[in-house]
């Protein structure tokens, strides 16, 4: 009786084997039915232009696990790409509020659920997805993009500013993010200047100058503080500057230097101020020609204004020297003609651009710290040439 027993035992681990393999196929037959069921019905959703659907049955057909996760994600990042933005939020959402996934796919998931977030506009919503991110290493950078980003439309420039110091806590090194740091603390400052607090927008200048000492832009603003506290002298102090640390900007400096030697009778301090700079740009050597003529030195004003456009001829400078004409030539019919001459090249120079965007193009008569086409901080310069400085 032992011994059959022990002859039987093969046969029922055998006919085990048999029957729980047959349970499986079953089990898989049955589950492969399922997700072909929901397969077409999603299909036929879609096809009937039922997308809301056709969504839910694909999110049904695809069970939130560690191997679906980019699925979702990519089934999201699709109808984002065609615009379908509530589509992608609804698939995005579903894939964070699971428990199935872990840390590092909820963080792939909460980058694309903040951009679809802030593709939609929702920048609340978008700032909180981003700011669970920062404490993500992998994900800092992307993060800390999309939210100055954020705080750029917003003009949250106080946000910007706390941000870009806690970077530098983690890289001292980052000299973009110095130049950040100096645009926020400037753009602080413009806020503080239109709501009449005017020491509170020095001492935000101030910032701006110890973090990036050799940016212009914190320098000029200074310069413009100054002159609207009606301390002239200062302001020139704090112009004369911006040549030594960026030669480009010369030319928006002179219009507010010549300003302030017109307050002061400081031309003397203004003529050596561009003494070593006079012949760099169109602004600085029309500048040094003015003087001239403010000393009586008309002649002379009009020989050196004709020497420089020899070497470097611009509309402005064309322009300039019709005026030294028209008030040298005591001839009322050839006044006439030059005043006719001037003003069509005004009308020309009005209709240039002034500003000159380094990275994408973008020109304009307006000048914009941030280039609204491609924004990037400090990429827009005056135009040199024929048309420009």
């Amino acid at each position: 009786m032992l011994e059959a027993l022990f002859l039987l035992l093969p046969v029922a681990v055998a006919y085990g084997w048999v029957m729980g393999r047959n349970s499986l196929r079953k089990a898989q037959r049955k589950q492969s039915s399922i997700i072909s069921n929901h397969y077409y019905k999603g299909l036929n959703f879609l096809l009937s232009d039922q997308a809301d659907k056709a969504v839910d049955t694909f999110m049904k057909m695809i069970s939130v696990n560690n191997d679906t996760v980019e699925t979702h994600i990519a089934m999201g990042n699709f109808f984002r790409h065609r615009g379908e933005l509530d589509r992608a939020i609804r698939v995005h959402q579903n894939l964070i509020s699971r428990d199935e996934i872990n840390k590092k796919q909820e963080a792939m998931a909460l980058v694309e659920l903040g951009t679809d977030y802030l593709l939609a506009g929702f920048l609340e919503r978008a700032e909180g997805a981003f700011l669970q991110l920062l404490d993500d290493e992998k994900h800092f950078g992307i993060a800390q993009q999309k939210l100055f980003n954020i705080y750029q439309v917003t003009k949250e420039w106080h946000k910007a500013v706390e941000l870009a110091s806690r970077s530098l806590k983690i890289t001292p090194n980052d000299k973009h993010m110095y130049l950040l740091l100096s645009h926020f603390y400037c753009e602080q400052a413009l806020e503080q200047m239109q709501a009449g607090d005017l020491v509170a927008a020095e001492e935000t200048l101030k910032k701006a100058i110890m973090v990036e000492g050799q940016e212009v832009r914190a320098w000029l603003e200074m310069g413009k503080l100054c002159i609207q506290k009606e301390n002239y002298t200062q302001a020139m102090d704090y112009l004369a500057e911006i040549p030594k640390r960026d030669l480009d900007w010369l030319s928006e400096a002179i219009p507010l230097l010549e300003v302030c030697a017109s307050k002061i009778d400081g031309w003397d301090k203004l003529e050596t101020l561009l003494e070593p700079y006079w012949q760099k740009c169109a602004s600085s050597y029309i500048a040094k020609v003015k003087i001239l003529a403010r000393k009586g030195e008309l002649n002379q004003a009009i020989e050196t204004l004709n020497k420089q456009l020899e070497h470097h001829p611009t509309m402005r400078g064309f322009e300039s020297l019709l005026s030294l004409y028209h008030t040298a030539l005591p001839d009322n019919q050839t006044q006439q003609s030059l005043e006719k001459m001037q003003a069509l090249i005004v009308k020309q120079i009005k209709q240039r651009p002034k500003y000159r965007c380094q990275s994408c193009g973008f020109a304009g008569r307006q000048l914009y710290w941030l280039c609204p086409s491609c924004k990037n901080w400090s990429v827009i310069k005056p135009i040199k040439g024929l048309d420009g400085e």
